[in-house]
């Protein structure tokens, strides 16, 4: 079993590199963003591997970070996630953005990636929670609070994070601070209170 390649990057397509290790090439498929963070043809790169078999073939997946790789594996627990799927979310976001979007219910953030629709993500969401706070750069407490937000007033909530990204946010930012802000508001606060104080929560 393969768990990580060091090797001279020979060729970047569209959705794999081959890495070319003491002269021998391996077709890695890897998400859109690490293909896109490799260095040039000719250069030195390092990739965690994750090796799945089946009975009629073997394929290399590479991630460039440990993180990258277990998301890429609990993603593939979720039914109706195959390894296509687990590369297009990895492809548009970063393992602490999805764990982040994961922990607080945000199926709008995990949703954007292709092939993934609304019920995808919700079972993603589902599925997932409980092990993504391990993973993700905020809080229990903030974690828990949007948890709560997003099921007592789904609207408001879905408001003020979308209001924060349009002016610029990170998806991630925009919905730690809309959940610090209902904790702070409490549960029925209206949209407007919720990006006042989620500006607010962004300048400290």
């Amino acid at each position: 079993m393969i768990g990580k390649l060091k090797g001279v990057v020979d060729e970047i397509g569209d959705d794999h590199l081959i890495l070319d290790v003491h002269g021998v090439g391996y077709l890695v498929f890897a998400p859109v963003r690490v293909l896109q963070g490799l260095p040039g043809r000719g250069e030195a790169a390092v990739l965690h591997i994750e090796t799945l078999v089946r009975e009629d073939l073997i394929r290399l997946y590479g991630f460039s970070s440990a993180s990258e790789k277990a998301w890429f594996q609990l993603l593939m627990t979720v039914q109706g996630v195959g390894a296509k799927v687990a590369l297009a979310a990895l492809g548009v976001m970063k393992a602490s953005e999805l764990a982040n979007a994961v922990a607080l219910g945000d199926t709008a953030q995990i949703a954007r990636a292709p092939g993934i629709g609304k019920r995808v993500a919700e079972r993603i969401v589902t599925e997932l929670k409980s092990k993504a706070p391990a993973f993700a750069s905020v809080d229990a407490g903030t974690i828990a609070a949007s948890q709560q937000a997003s099921a007592a007033v789904p609207t408001a909530v879905g408001d003020a994070v979308s209001a924060l990204v349009n002016l610029g946010y990170q998806q991630a930012q925009a919905s730690a601070a809309v959940a610090a802000a209902v904790k702070s508001a409490g549960e029925g606060a209206e949209a407007a209170t919720l990006i006042r104080l989620g500006l607010k929560e962004l300048a400290r």
